[in-house]
């Protein structure tokens, strides 16, 4: 498929911009960052091929930039039919933009009398839709393919190089956490800096 890697371009010159100006503003950020969010995601020719391979065995997770502080990452997450996270958090802020397929996400809060963790909210996320996590809304979740025989596809931003973040999963019969860090399932990233071929229409 012949992809306009202009888009993303300008998605990552406009947030990095709305970072210069709202990066201490977490509300800002989730709240003007969705709206940028939602027009990349309003149409799928952008992504390049390699970013949206699934993988039979697990979900990808592929850096298509990180900001050179640090300050925010964008990032493909590929997952094929039946795949699934595990229960996790992300204590950085995160939108959430679905750009092909479908995908439920499944919300959890911490029950006060037990102190254990039970489902709250439960959602299905769709082509143009953007959802928001984060520690002072909610950032204890598990997603999951919607689709039972294609691959779906969410674009994900955070406020961090999110592969480089200490976070953790969760064990719900054993009310235990363990800490992670996630990485990337690969090492190349797009080239948005090629103005070589020409641009799609």
């Amino acid at each position: 498929m012949r992809v306009s890697i202009v888009k993303l371009r300008r998605f990552i010159a406009d947030f990095t911009g709305l970072t210069d100006r709202c990066a201490k503003n977490e509300r800002a950020m989730r709240t003007e960052g969705a709206i940028l969010l939602r027009e990349l995601v309003t149409e799928d020719d952008w992504l390049p091929d390699f970013c949206a391979a699934p993988d039979p065995k697990r979900y990808q997770q592929h850096l298509l930039w990180c900001d050179p502080h640090e300050r925010f990452s964008v990032v493909s997450f590929v997952w094929g039919p039946g795949q699934e996270t595990p229960v996790h958090d992300h204590t950085v802020w995160g939108l959430i933009g679905m750009l092909r397929g479908a995908e439920i996400e499944q919300s959890y809060v911490t029950d006060t009398a037990t102190g254990r963790l039970v489902p709250g909210d439960s959602a299905v996320l769709r082509p143009g839709e953007v959802a928001a996590a984060s520690p002072s809304i909610g950032d204890i979740h598990q997603v999951r393919n919607a689709l039972s025989d294609r691959p779906s596809i969410s674009i994900h931003v955070y406020g961090a190089n999110i592969g480089g973040v200490n976070r953790h999963v969760f064990d719900l019969a054993g009310n235990t956490r363990k800490s992670f860090i996630s990485g990337y399932s690969a090492a190349p990233m797009p080239n948005i800096w090629d103005r070589s071929v020409p641009l799609a229409a």
